[in-house]
Formats: structure tokens, C-alpha cells, sequence
């Protein structure tokens, strides 16, 4: 909305930073981080007040968390989402196609994830919607994000498979990238999710990657500095580097709430929604690949899910004392806050090796 403004730079100049995309991007991760910090204890209140009890903890989980975790509201990614939106309708291009797809996914998904949410709390229960149920419905809100990404983008390019380390590798996929985009989509949405299981454990490395495709976003966005580092120029995906800070912003607010011990959970509403935006963001400036470097956290996570699943139903033991891979380390004895820190500097160290890519070619 804000970005209309920079329309009258020729009368008067000093509004022409309205046009520029680091500007904006400032503007966003500060409005979504004020908003949050100002609505934020309203909305802990009004949560603790309508689920009584707060989230459900897992009985197959670890011990502590029956007695630390009890009580806490979840829902916490509301506090997320409305910052996010706030920030990005009122500092993005809303001109941009790019926006509204990555929007799509991410209130799509958080609202599978509000209504997963929804069902644990009123039915005091770990278990919420049905598994294949929300895959299908999250299965479709990818696909169709990514039909849209590709109609947009220019073919066969919109529909290739990019490489890091290499310029002009790509892999047409032609309308098999829609099934593979969604499967990306999907599968970041359901790896965040599987991570948030501790304190400020999952907010913090989507914060990390956020602000690492924020980077990859506005360079892929922009002729010039594409051509120099020899990276897939792709139109119009820099405006996604403003999303990229209104995440940022919200997940500092959120994360002020959720620090150890936590008043509030992000729940699935929060953890779906950032994984889609991430997933989604992945497809847009084709770099599906180095989301699984920078978030390689969150495929460890799903990863050590499946392993742990597939061993015990083949052998009848298991890998893991306990899965996600974050509650094998608490079995072992690591504190949480220990766990958590230290997933935080895997995180970063694996960011920059996602970013190195972007020179390495």
C-alpha cells in the first residue's frame, strides 16, 4: 500500500524510497515486530481465557513436558500471521502476483493448521485433523500455488528444476513440477512443524532462513546483481524480500513470548503456515534445493520422523530414543535450553553454506 507513494518521487523526491525494496523491507520487519509487541499480551490473555487448559501434551512424550508445558495456550502463530499480514499488505507491492502466492500458502496453511489446533483444544487431545485429510487439503493449496508460480514465470525456465554451483543446469520438468513443487511446499510446511516441539526451538531457524531467502530473494529479483553472481534472474520475485521481513519481524515479537519458559505456542497454525511461506518462497525464485541446505534443520527433523517410523515397523526397534530428533537429545540428557541453542548455530552455520552457493558457481 505504501509502495503508491513512491509514485509522487518526481514532485517530490524524498518519497521515492517508498519504491526501494530494502526501504520497504526496513519498514515491514519493524511494523510487524511493533505490532506483535502491542497486541501480543491481548492476545496471550484472550487465548489462555477461551482454551482453559492450553495445548495438550503428547502422552508419549518426554516426561518433563507434563509438567513444564502444561497449561500453556497454544495458537500462537495468530500473533505470527497478523503481524506478518499487517506488515506485508501495508509495505508490499500488492501489484505484484508473487505476494498473493506466497500469501495464499501461508494463510492457507495456517488456517489447516488454526483448525488442527482447534480440534486438539476442544477435544483435549494431542491428536488433531486427520493425517491424510490435511495433507490432501495442504497437497492442493500447494499445487495450485505452484501452477500459479509457473503461469507466471516465463516457460520453460518457470518450469525447471535450478541447480546451485551451476548457471544454466536446469531440468524441465514440464507439468511434473507442479506434483514436485508441491511436494516441497508440503513437505517444509510438515518439517517446521515436526521441529517446534521446544521452547523458541522452531521461531529462531525460521527467522535465520527467512532472512537467508530474503537476501537470495531481492538478488534474484534484480538484473544486475543476478548477472554478477551468475544466479537465474527471475522477474519480480524481489518484493518477496519484503515478506521475507515482516516474518522477521514477527518472529522477534513472537519469540519474546515464547523464550524458556514460554507463555504462549506457536501450535500448527504458526508452524505450518512459516513452513509453507518458506517452501513457497523456494519455488518462486527456484531455489527448492537450497532450502534444504538452509533448512536443514528442519529436514534432520523430518527425517529422524521417518527413519524412526520406517525402523520400527520393519524391525520392531527404533533408531531414536525418542522422535523428533530434538527429544533424542533431551532423552540423552541435554537440557533444553542446550538443545535449542545449539539447533540454533546448526542453523546459522547451515545458512551460510545455503548462501555460499549463491558465489560458488
Amino acid at each position: 500500500m505504501l509502495y503508491l507513494i513512491g509514485e509522487f518521487g518526481e514532485a517530490f523526491p524524498l518519497l521515492n524510497v517508498f519504491r526501494y525494496i530494502t526501504f520497504r523491507t526496513g519498514g515491514a520487519m519493524m511494523t510487524a515486530l511493533a505490532f506483535v509487541f502491542l497486541f501480543g499480551p491481548w492476545i496471550i490473555r484472550s487465548l489462555r481465557v477461551r482454551q482453559g487448559r492450553g495445548q495438550p501434551i503428547r502422552p508419549d512424550g518426554p516426561a518433563g513436558h507434563l509438567i513444564t508445558k502444561q497449561g500453556t495456550p497454544t495458537m500462537g502463530g495468530l500473533m505470527i500471521l497478523t503481524g506478518f499480514l499487517v506488515a506485508t499488505l501495508l509495505w508490499g507491492n500488492l501489484t505484484n502476483p508473487y505476494v498473493w502466492i506466497v500469501l495464499g500458502v501461508t494463510v492457507g496453511f495456517g488456517l489447516i493448521g488454526f483448525y488442527d489446533d482447534y480440534l486438539k483444544i476442544t477435544k483435549t487431545s494431542a491428536k488433531g485433523f486427520g493425517g491424510r485429510e490435511r495433507l490432501l487439503l495442504e497437497a492442493v493449496i500447494a499445487g495450485l500455488a505452484v501452477y500459479a508460480v509457473s503461469r507466471v514465470g516465463s516457460p520453460p525456465f518457470s518450469t525447471s528444476l535450478a541447480f546451485p554451483f551451476f548457471k544454466d543446469f536446469l531440468i524441465d520438468l514440464g507439468w511434473g513440477f507442479v506434483v514436485f513443487g508441491a511436494f516441497i511446499i508440503v513437505g517444509a510446511g510438515n518439517a517446521v512443524n515436526l521441529t517446534d516441539g521446544l521452547d523458541g526451538l522452531a521461531i529462531v531457524p525460521v527467522m535465520i532462513a527467512s532472512a537467508s531467502f530474503g537476501v537470495i530473494s531481492y538478488l534474484v529479483g534484480n538484473a544486475v546483481f543476478s548477472d554478477y553472481l551468475q544466479i537465474n534472474f527471475v522477474p519480480g520475485t524481489g518484493e518477496l524480500a519484503v515478506l521475507c521481513g515482516a516474518m522477521i519481524g514477527a518472529g522477534l515479537g513472537f519469540l519474546w513470548f515464547n523464550a524458556p519458559p514460554a507463555s504462549i505456542f506457536m501450535g500448527d497454525t504458526g508452524s505450518l503456515a512459516l513452513g509453507g511461506m518458506l517452501g513457497s518462497i523456494s519455488i518462486a525464485i527456484k531455489h527448492e534445493i537450497v532450502l534444504a541446505i538452509v533448512g536443514g534443520l528442519f529436514v534432520l527433523e523430518a527425517v529422524s520422523v521417518i527413519v524412526q517410523v520406517v525402523s520400527f515397523k520393519l524391525t520392531g526397534k527404533r533408531v531414536f530414543r525418542m522422535a523428533p530428533l530434538h527429544h533424542h537429545f533431551e532423552q540423552l540428557g541435554w537440557k533444553e535450553p542446550q538443545i535449542v541453542v545449539r539447533f540454533w548455530i546448526i542453523s546459522v552455520v547451515l545458512a551460510l553454506i545455503g548462501l555460499s552457493t549463491l558465489k560458488l558457481r
